[in-house]
């Protein structure tokens, strides 16, 4: 019988920055214990599956915690949305395409969720009925050893996506546990990624509805349930409709995309506590997770203020604000009244341009002018990023660690209940699933599959930008006008979630993009040329000049290379018929 302090060895070396943390469920135990240790105890079996949970996608932990020198800003600074402020933080040198196969900074979301996968079917192999017994009770511990079997089997399920979404295609890995003494039996080669994804929508159906829907008890909150296993297929199966991997264009997989969410949706009424939109959008990324009936799917609580020094301006005390959201993120926020800024008969002012505004815009970013802090410990202020001089310059322009290339500050998921002078922690947790998402998707979905859109899909974009405080869509669009307001509704809705940078990639939108060609269209468009905003004071007054600076450095991105990252060097030396993606 194998330790399994081995395997865990090889996942934590993969897991590059997974660590403790308060949660609600205990991912401790002894991983020097034998097999048959673990697996004949009640305790560690449940144990070693809550375990598997850290292998999670986590923009939280790594990416504001653990590692800020290298990682501390959004990954959205991979996109158009924002820029990173800091040189050394590594989402600079991808977007400069300058990373190859053996020294790229994120290759560990191969290691972590290779690592995901096996513990996972480590777990399936070992768990025994007779430890974890399937009997029958009310609640959430019904059939519990069915029930911790899919779990594992949806953890499975999402990893397998995880790997896709990165990567391309990958190996399906179904109740394989390799011998890591054995290199031979691990060169596999990998499915296609639309094959994965289908696959990973089948391993949804099989036990979506062994999973109870929600959890009654607020001590299971951060596993997966079964509106996982539904949100899920239906991410899983709007990507494989989208171009990167639906070369075809094939409308009856547009279609199964957007049955997938329908079916979120219909499930979802029939729940007797459905989950539904949060009715403040700014409220909904700080305040107590659990008790936040929009969050399908959520990993972990992180209980810290790093989040909130990581992202608040410069000026003030022991902040850094390093995420800096770009003029092309901000331009996309429609006016109040739905036009866009630079639509016939708009009331936009570039002189006064966040008056009036999609109420979003002001939950998502802070801007010169910006009022934030407690007013009741003497600490709320306006922002200031104005340049004038050397010495005539705004406290939140730029200090020695911190400071703004664009003129602007991530401001979504900091608590405005943060005392400067007392830094208090805060439960935050990383978003994996919501139910804003659900119905963004069937709209897309929906659109993509029909001639022209329906009500169905106005009625899921319209409730999404209802809860915002934002008009219906107009009637009568055609079908490529509904899509462009589909995305652009997920650009502003999901931004800073790690969705943008996997939907420019799978609509391919970079496909005959370049400096030059792009730079006549609005901001809100270009995707390789960065802007921002300079602002300066004139008797008391700022003048806001919009374009780009010497710190704003352009993308590159080369069409097919960057649409994937590489399969880590290492691997295809040790595995050479997984092949390496085009480009790397």
């Amino acid at each position: 019988m194998k330790h399994i302090n081995k395997y865990i060895a090889l996942c934590l070396l993969c897991l590059l920055g997974v660590t403790s943390c308060d949660s609600f469920l205990d991912k401790e135990y002894d991983a020097s214990l034998l097999e048959n240790q673990v697996f004949e105890n009640a305790t560690l079996t449940r144990q070693f599956l809550a375990n598997i949970y850290t292998s999670l996608p986590d923009g939280i932990g790594l990416y504001h915690i653990d590692n800020v020198q290298f990682y501390g800003a959004s990954r959205d600074c991979m996109t158009d949305n924002a820029t990173s402020f800091w040189s050394e933080h590594v989402y600079r040198k991808i977007n400069s395409d300058s990373y190859t196969a053996n020294d790229h900074m994120l290759l560990g979301f191969w290691g972590t969720n290779f690592a995901g996968i096996r513990k996972c079917n480590q777990f399936l192999r070992n768990i025994s009925s007779t430890v974890i017994p399937n009997t029958e009770v009310e609640g959430d511990d019904n059939k519990l050893y069915d029930r911790f079997r899919a779990e594992a089997i949806l953890l499975r399920a999402l990893f397998h996506f995880e790997l896709v979404a990165y990567f391309g295609d990958a190996p399906i890995l179904e109740d394989i546990v390799f011998d890591l003494d054995n290199p031979e039996a691990m060169n596999v080669s990998r499915s296609n990624s639309a094959d994965v994804l289908k696959w990973v929508a089948d391993q949804c159906d099989l036990i979506k509805d062994v999973i109870p829907f929600r959890y009654v008890s607020e001590g299971n909150w951060g596993r997966v349930n079964g509106a996982t296993a539904y949100a899920l297929k239906s991410r899983a199966l709007l990507y494989r409709a989208s171009a990167l991997n639906n070369e075809e264009n094939k409308t009856e997989w547009w279609a199964d995309a957007a049955d997938a969410a329908n079916e979120f949706i219909t499930k979802n009424k029939l729940s007797s506590n459905p989950f539904k939109l949060y009715p403040d959008y700014q409220k909904c990324f700080y305040e107590t997770p659990y008790q936040n009936d929009e969050i399908i799917m959520s990993r972990s609580i992180w209980y810290t203020n790093t989040l909130e020094t990581n992202l608040l301006p410069e000026g003030f005390s022991g902040c850094t604000g390093r995420t800096n959201p770009t003029q092309n993120f901000v331009d996309c926020f429609e006016m109040a009244d739905g036009k866009k800024i630079d639509d016939a008969g708009s009331t936009y002012d570039p002189q006064n341009p966040y008056a009036n505004r999609d109420p979003r815009l002001e939950a998502t970013i802070f801007h010169h002018g910006s009022v934030w802090g407690r007013a009741d410990y003497n600490e709320q202020r306006a922002i200031d990023v104005h340049f004038n001089s050397a010495s005539d310059k705004g406290a939140d322009y730029r200090g020695s660690f911190g400071g703004t290339y664009t003129g602007y500050y991530l401001k979504k998921f900091v608590n405005p209940d943060l005392i400067m002078q007392d830094k208090k922690t805060f439960a935050h947790s990383w978003i994996i699933y919501r139910y804003a998402e659900i119905l963004l998707n069937y709209a897309e979905a929906k659109n993509e599959s029909l001639p022209a859109p329906d009500n169905s899909v106005y009625d899921a974009v319209n409730e999404v930008r209802m809860r915002a405080g934002m008009p219906s869509l107009p009637v009568g669009l055609d079908k490529d006008q509904m899509r462009k307001r589909i995305r652009n509704e997920r650009r502003v809705e999901l931004s800073f979630e790690d969705h943008r940078f996997f939907d420019v990639r799978r609509w391919r939108l970079y496909d005959g993009v370049t400096s030059g060609n792009e730079a006549a269209k609005p901001y809100y468009e270009q995707l390789i040329n960065m802007y921002g905003v300079e602002v300066t004071i004139d008797n008391g007054k700022p003048e806001f000049t919009y374009g780009t600076n010497a710190n704003l450095e352009g993308r590159v991105f080369n069409v097919p290379k960057n649409y994937l990252f590489p399969i880590p060097y290492s691997e295809t030396q040790k595995a050479p018929n997984l092949g390496q993606n085009p480009g790397w």
